[in-house]
């Protein structure tokens, strides 16, 4: 009911095709992209490194095809380039194809917290998050609408003041809502303090002092059934109405849900 796959999220403005992280969802995404039958131009917003949000990218047919245009984008990780990263996990024995075998033109920029970049008329903002290893969040404008990713992070005592302000007013909140406050404590088995993602209840209290429109539960725990991620909407709901869990293959228009407001 949910889906499997790891994180990949496309938000759509105007020409302009913004893709968040490569999990293995990005598989699904490019067939997608292949039967419009068009030529590929799209930026590619890396949340951070780790082999979950990136090891969509062997598996994306547009990246085969010598007319797509993709260009990357990361936070600095201070261990190897963003370039080094992505041909690191394409090198044998553990893929067949190296990354400057594939078609595509790949551009790479790597930026840092607090940086504002445009994607055609999209403005996007950069804000550091609370991941092993770093991550980054991404505020995307365009038109009057916005979305928010804020994905691989683990809350503090009180709401990050930097994610708040980069949440404030935006139609959509995607968040990391991986555990429940019991979960994250260890009551009911090990603690994942330090593990680096939040809960449901964190992310409620994130979209009310942002005043978000919609609060997109995210990164669901793999272990869980689709009654129990049901279950933990249910409940969110409780806490802030707008509430939805991430599901693959939704779809958000943004003007229809600021009108529905």
């Amino acid at each position: 009911g949910f889906g499997g796959n790891t994180s990949c999220v496309e938000v759509r403005c105007g020409s302009s095709r913004i893709i968040l992280d490569a999990g293995t969802g990005l598989r699904k995404l490019g067939d997608a992209m292949m039967m419009e039958g068009k030529p590929l131009d799209a930026t590619l917003l890396l949340s951070h490194l780790h082999w979950d949000h990136i090891q969509g990218i062997p598996f994306f047919v547009p990246a085969y095809i010598p007319t797509t245009k993709l260009s990357v984008v990361s936070g600095h990780n201070g261990v190897m380039s963003l370039g080094e990263v992505l041909a690191h996990q394409m090198t044998a024995p553990v893929f067949p194809v190296r990354l400057d075998e594939l078609g595509a033109q790949f551009s790479m920029r790597e930026v840092r917290a607090g940086e504002k970049l445009f994607i055609g008329a999209a403005l996007v903002r950069v804000a550091k998050l609370n991941h092993p290893g770093g991550s980054y969040a991404y505020r995307i404008d365009y038109n009057g609408r916005s979305v928010v990713y804020a994905t691989d992070t683990e809350h503090y005592a009180c709401v990050d003041p930097m994610l708040r302000a980069l949440c404030e007013g935006a139609d959509v909140m995607i968040y990391d809502a991986q555990y429940t406050p019991e979960e994250y404590r260890g009551d009911t088995g090990r603690s994942r303090v330090g593990w680096g993602h939040s809960t449901y209840v964190a992310g409620a209290e994130l979209a009310r002092a942002s005043g978000v429109g919609q609060f997109v539960m995210f990164h669901h725990d793999p272990q869980r059934t689709d009654a129990a991620v049901l279950e933990l909407e249910r409940k969110t709901r409780e806490l802030f109405s707008s509430t939805v869990a991430a599901r693959e293959g939704m779809e958000i228009a943004l003007d229809a849900l600021a009108q529905a407001a």
